[in-house]
């Protein structure tokens, strides 16, 4: 078989993009003045319109496909391998030891400590040898354990962002040499994340002992994390929350159940003579973008306690970019909202390179498109009228059972 022969033909069947089947568009508005990259923040109601996974965008400048890019802001910190502990073992009564850290630039560590109901404090420095000899001090940092007291335990180190290749732990407070097993190590993104609300409730129910908390979201809607706020009055806290995402695809009888959980806590006190002030408000979700409306329910369990207060609780996504570069004098128009077009392949995406001073324009209202009209439906007569098909099937057996019947009628037995 030649494929060169076959190609032709092949690339007619894909099916390809043209303005009038696009049920949707929206101006790209605050274009730079000259020739640049320029990013355009994707909003909820383009991913509820779009097709799953923004496959069927399209940007049109003066009627012309422009390629373009798809970009996160910043991806979220991934924790890395558990780094062992180097030289371990005690100095003048205090825990000490060194890691090697992996190459590459770091902020949040993570403390592997076994040890339960205690606070510490824990002195970093680091340097570009394992010798610690004229090491550039990062800081001292608390860490604790306060289960037993319903605060919660925190072993987070928010060092800034450094790239010395080993760290030096000096660890004062009640914890033995056995009880340090490593450190965990999270990839510092280029530059903070960045949040768009999805959705946002100031409702509050109580089930029991939890505050409970619903939402709706649409279909195709990412979820990257719920932020919880709370009052201003409210005091310290620790609490435990369960995430359930119900969602029923289309030709599918029940749902489908996706359960998250997570912590919330906010610790303000003097213990033991140490400061301590630490707040975790949210909890990340792994990316939920459904193909269908889903029901969200947050539970916070409250134990024995009195319900924490709270302004509000909003569920949001990461931005996410468009990006392309932009040529002065003209317009660009995005257009979605064509089920059947497949994700478009530019070389501008795969060779794609973030510009630190892109201009960030925005999308205009969105409209439905004046040209808009249906697909035509390309598919063989049996796909469209399925039923016709069974008839003529039932019709022919119906057929072959009578002549059958009357051939068996004829037949004149053998005397």
């Amino acid at each position: 078989m030649n494929v060169r022969l076959w190609m032709p033909v092949l690339l007619l069947l894909i099916t390809q993009p043209e303005q009038r089947y696009f049920r949707y568009e929206r101006a790209i508005q605050g274009l730079p003045a000259q020739a640049k990259q320029a990013c355009v923040a994707l909003d909820v109601t383009t991913f509820a319109h779009a097709s799953y996974d923004l496959t069927d965008l399209r940007l049109y400048r003066d009627g012309q496909e422009t390629p373009y890019a798809l970009r996160v802001d910043a991806p979220l910190s991934t924790a890395q391998a558990n780094v062992a502990p180097l030289n371990l073992g005690k100095r003048q009564g205090d825990v000490v030891f060194d890691v090697e850290m992996p190459a590459g630039s770091y902020s949040t560590l993570q403390l592997d400590l076994q040890r339960k109901d205690f606070i510490a404090s824990v002195e970093v420095s680091g340097s570009q040898t394992q010798d610690a000899g004229g090491a550039t001090q990062l800081g001292t940092y608390t860490v604790f354990d306060l289960t037993s007291q319903k605060l919660g335990r925190s072993m987070a180190l928010h060092l800034p962002i450094s790239d010395l290749r080993y760290l030096h732990f000096k660890v004062e407070g009640p914890v033995k040499p056995e009880d340090v097993t490593g450190l965990f190590v999270e990839r510092e993104p280029l530059q903070p994340a960045q949040y768009l609300t999805v959705a946002e409730s100031k409702e509050v129910s109580q089930q029991g002992r939890s505050s409970v908390i619903a939402f709706t979201v649409q279909a195709n809607v990412p979820v990257d994390r719920i932020e919880f706020v709370p009052a201003s009055s409210t005091s310290n806290f620790s609490r435990g929350v369960k995430v359930e995402v119900a969602s029923t695809r289309p030709g599918k009888e029940s749902p489908e159940i996706r359960t998250y959980s997570g912590e919330i806590r906010r610790v303000h006190v003097v213990h033991a003579n140490r400061r301590i002030d630490d707040e975790q408000l949210t909890v990340e979700i792994a990316s939920a973008a459904l193909p269908a409306s889903s029901t969200w329910t947050v539970k916070i369990n409250n134990g024995d306690d009195l319900p924490v207060p709270l302004s509000a609780v909003r569920l949001q996504m990461q931005k996410r970019n468009l990006c392309f570069d932009a040529s002065p004098g003209t317009g660009y128009t995005l257009y979605y909202g064509d089920a059947v077009l497949k994700a478009p392949q530019y070389d501008y995406a795969t060779l794609f390179q973030s510009d630190k001073d892109a201009a960030e324009a925005t999308l205009g209202p969105e409209q439905k498109n004046p040209q808009f009209t249906s697909r035509p439906d390309e598919r063989p007569f049996t796909e469209k009228h399925p039923a016709l098909l069974w008839i003529a099937l039932i019709i022919a057996v119906a057929v072959l059972g009578g002549v059958a019947l009357r051939t068996a009628r004829r037949v004149v037995p053998k005397q």
